[in-house]
Order: C-alpha cells, then structure tokens, then sequence
C-alpha cells in the first residue's frame, strides 16, 4: 500500500476512533486515552509521584485538610466534579503544583510560603483543577504519540493484521506523559476558567492576577534556574498576566480573600521557614562535598525544628561524606522515626549498611524503601543481596529493573546482567558476522558489546540446504575476546564463490563465559 495512503488511512481511522468533547469548553479534540484510563492513571501514579516528590508534608497535618477543603469546594463547582479528586501538600521547598490525570493534585510547601491569602491558593487549585477536567494530560499524551505517527503507518505497514498494533496505542503510552510541559493554549485554558471556578466558589479571581505576578517576579529573579528545571509545566509569563487581568474584568468587584485565615494556617511554615533555608543551604555544601559546613546549616535547622526527617537524612549523607558510618546510621535510624513513610530515609539506611556487610538489615530497609517507590539503586543492591544468596532468578528480575535507567547505576546493573546471562544466552552481548576471505574461504567476525571480558567464545555456523532445511554445521572456537572488543577468524570453510553463496551459511554464538571482574 502506498505510504501516502496508508498515513490516511491511520489518521482517519484516529479520527473516528479517538475524536471526545473537552468537557469544559466543549469543543471537539483528539484523544488515544479514554476517561477511565486517565483515572486509572493517575490513580496508579499519585503515591509514587508523590514520594519522588519529597513525600506529603507531616509536621503541621492541619495544613492537608485545609488545602483539601479549599480543593474539594472549587472541584464541586468544575466541568466534571465527579472526578475522584485527591489533594495533598507535599513536603518539598521547589514552588510548584502539578495535576495527574483523574485529578490528582498536589502543591508543594514551598509554593505555599510565596503566596499571601486563600484566594491565591483557589487560584492554584483551581488552575490545576482545569488541567484535569480538560482533559489536558490526555490531550498531550494523545499529541506525543501522534508525532510519530509516520513510524506507527510505516511499521503497521509490514503486519498481516494492517493496522492491527494501532489500537494497542493509548494502553502503551507512557504514564510519565503528564508531566510533559502543556501548550500555550492550555495554560490560558487553565487560567481563564480556574478563575470562572473561583468565581463560582465566591472566591476573588484577582488572586489569579497576584499568582501570575507572583510567578513572573520568581522567574526574573535569583530562582530562575530552579523554575526552568521545575516549573516546565507551568511557564510564567506577563502575557499570561496580562490575559488574567483582561478576564478579571469581566467580573463583578468582591470575593473571598481569607488573608487572615490563610496566614494562620501557614504559620507552621512560616515559624520553620528559616529551618529549610538552613536545609538548602546544607544541600548547597553536600553538592560541593564540604560535610562540616553542611553538618553546621543543619545544626542550625535541626535545633529549629528537630521533627524533620529530611534534615536528618541530610546529615546522615554528611556523616557518610565524613566516613562516620555509625554517625550516618543513627542519623538516618533518626529520620525513620520521624517519619516513617517516607522512602529516601530507608533507602539512604539500605545501602549504608549494604555497605557495612549487613545485608540481612540493608534487605528490610531496601524492600521498604522499594515498596513506597521503586527505584534503580534499591533494584540493584536487591540484585546484589539475591544473587551473592544464591537467588540469581531474583536477582536478574532487579537487575533488568535497574538497567532500564541511564547512568552508572544503570550501566552497573547492565553489566552485572551480562555476567549471570554470557553463558546462558551469548548470542545477547556478542554478536557475529560472516565474510569471505581473499581467496574465498569464510571469516567470522565477533564482536563483544558489554563491558565484560569473556573467554571460551564458540560460533556454530551452519550450512542451509534450503530456506528451512539445515545442512553439515561446524563450530568455530573463537576463545578469550576483551569487552567492547571485535575479533575475526579464519575457519576452514571453503572455498566459497561468491556472496550468493556465502548467504546459505548461518552463525549463532552458542558458548561464551563472562570473566567476572
């Protein structure tokens, strides 16, 4: 079928399939993801990216329920207040706030400490509330498959079933694409009607101008960089004040402000403020590996609010830095006890006493901090922890969930992979290649793809009668082959006319064993 066509063919089946009513303004959009997959999405998504996040803030639980209330009255009055709204403030200091599909919300603290009344908070929930009821995330995950579109056409081309793999799409899609940044007209959409839901709840939708005003003097000041990276979702901007303060006018003067109210329920905050100051600072001295001057910053948090766990987990990492094991672990023993839902603090335990030899205690601690989020470093020493008790079945379970990142944790976990897989499946990390020789007889060329030395490499090659017909086979001993490394050996095979020929010859790396480090 001609590419053309068939691109066509793909769209309009698309179209017929996935075209949905945004249901706040009511306009006709594409969607790959229906409503109850966008639940189902964010509600698999909202403890982990809550943990990611810094975990939900627990020293003043007072807090949760006023945001949640403040919530909870904006979503009643929004496009879709069926949805099962969740609110949570969580414990981190980045000025921010984000919506999962389903309506999954959360605002950070530290967005909390830059605002001046509780019509400035309706004006972030609501604004996030939007995102939801729009549809936004469904939206954008809809556009990013959408730009590869040509590669699904051509691939669904080479299929007996056509278009057969199409409509498996929106249940393969990546449930990390709400975070991707929203378009231009998405953030207006979020602005103008989060302040129709303000106005609805008999909050003052000036409090969406001060927001965005708030938000463009961040971004011009000594926090830009910390916005750039954290606050791609939601890109202040004048125009964006400039269209709030147009919107506002189209309503009546008046409305809730509650600056009193909110004041006080801040106050906990307010009263700490100092405290995560001195915290980011400490972060600031442990990324430039001055522990003392860290463990100072923190002194001083501490003794200003001694029930953060994030402090003592930091102190824990300058113990470490320090080489105080016994330090860092009564320090990170601390952060436990004050708050025991949090993953980082198990984590951090985990592989310290992984690295003390006390594997039995690391396993606990790294199956805890797993289970609140799972992530690469806890897979890998898991890996470690199964397979030095012979449990290699688990430990390549944990390994392979480790060597889907990047980095040195990833290449760690990819090269432990290729010591407990070389002899099982060889043909994975060394790859083969048949040619002739001058005078006509065959060549096999190897190549080592890992980091792994191995030694005893055996290459069968195989002549084929027939298409599926196999013929005499001989195997090749290649011997030791360095990591990253190709080597090429003659074989007795031939002579050999022509590469007509040379295509009835097949090769499979059937022996190989890993040269442990």
């Amino acid at each position: 079928m001609p590419r053309k066509r068939l691109i066509s063919l793909t769209i309009a089946l698309l179209l017929t399939l996935g075209c949905t009513v945004n249901p706040v303004t009511g306009e006709r959009q594409l969607s790959l993801v229906s409503a109850e997959q966008e639940v189902s999405i964010g509600r698999q998504q909202y403890l982990p990216a809550q943990q990611a996040q810094g975990g939900r803030y627990y020293l003043d639980p007072e807090i949760q329920f006023y945001v949640a209330s403040i919530g909870k009255k904006l979503a009643a009055v929004s496009d879709r207040p069926n949805l099962p709204y969740e609110f949570v403030v969580l414990n981190n200091s980045v000025p921010n706030a984000w919506a999962l599909p389903g309506g999954k919300i959360a605002i950070n603290r530290g967005l909390l400490m830059h605002l001046e009344d509780e019509s400035e908070l309706a004006a972030v929930l609501s604004h996030e509330i939007v995102h939801a009821a729009a549809r936004h995330s469904a939206a954008q995950m809809t556009r990013g498959t959408l730009i590869n579109i040509g590669a699904q056409a051509l691939g669904a081309a080479s299929q007996n079933n056509g278009f057969g793999e199409l409509g498996g799409m929106a249940a393969q899609l990546s449930s990390a694409a709400w975070m991707a940044s929203y378009g231009r007209g998405a953030e207006l959409e979020s602005d103008a009607y989060g302040m129709e839901y303000m106005v609805r709840a008999g909050y003052d939708p000036r409090g969406a101008v001060k927001l965005q005003e708030t938000f463009v003097k961040l971004s011009e000041g000594r926090q830009s960089d910390f916005l750039s990276a954290l606050f791609a979702s939601h890109p202040p901007s004048q125009a964006r004040v400039a269209a709030n303060k147009e919107k506002v006018k189209t309503y009546p003067p008046g409305g809730i402000t509650n600056r009193a109210r909110f004041q006080k329920k801040i106050a906990r905050l307010l009263k700490d403020q100092p405290a995560y100051k001195a915290q980011t600072e400490a972060m600031k001295a442990l990324a430039n590996k001055k522990p003392q001057q860290a463990l100072q910053y923190l002194d001083s948090a501490v003794a200003q609010q001694s029930g953060e766990g994030q402090f003592w987990e930091l102190r824990g990492h300058a113990w470490v830095m320090l080489d105080k094991p016994t330090n860092a672990d009564k320090a990170y023993s601390t952060a436990i006890a004050k708050n025991p839902d949090y993953f980082s603090h198990y984590l951090a335990r985990g592989v310290l006493r992984f690295k003390r030899g006390q594997k039995i205690a690391a396993a606990k601690d790294l199956d805890k901090s797993q289970n609140l989020l799972p992530t690469p470093v806890a897979s890998l020493y898991l890996g470690d922890i199964s397979r030095a008790g012979g449990d290699e079945k688990t430990a390549l379970t944990f390994y392979r969930e480790a060597a889907q990142t990047q980095g040195e944790i990833g290449q760690e976990a990819r090269d432990k992979l290729a010591i407990i897989e070389m002899s099982r499946a060889p043909n994975r990390y060394i790859l083969n290649r048949l040619s002739l020789s001058s005078d006509g007889y065959l060549l096999v060329s190897v190549y080592n793809k890992s980091n792994i030395p191995t030694t005893g490499v055996v290459v069968q090659v195989t002549e084929m009668t027939s298409t599926y017909v196999t013929g005499p086979s001989m195997q090749i001993a290649i011997g030791a082959l360095s990591a990253n490394t190709q080597k090429t050996v003659a074989t007795r095979i031939g002579p050999i006319e022509g590469e007509a020929a040379l295509n009835r010859y097949r090769a499979l790396v059937i022996a190989a064993q890993a040269v442990a480090p």
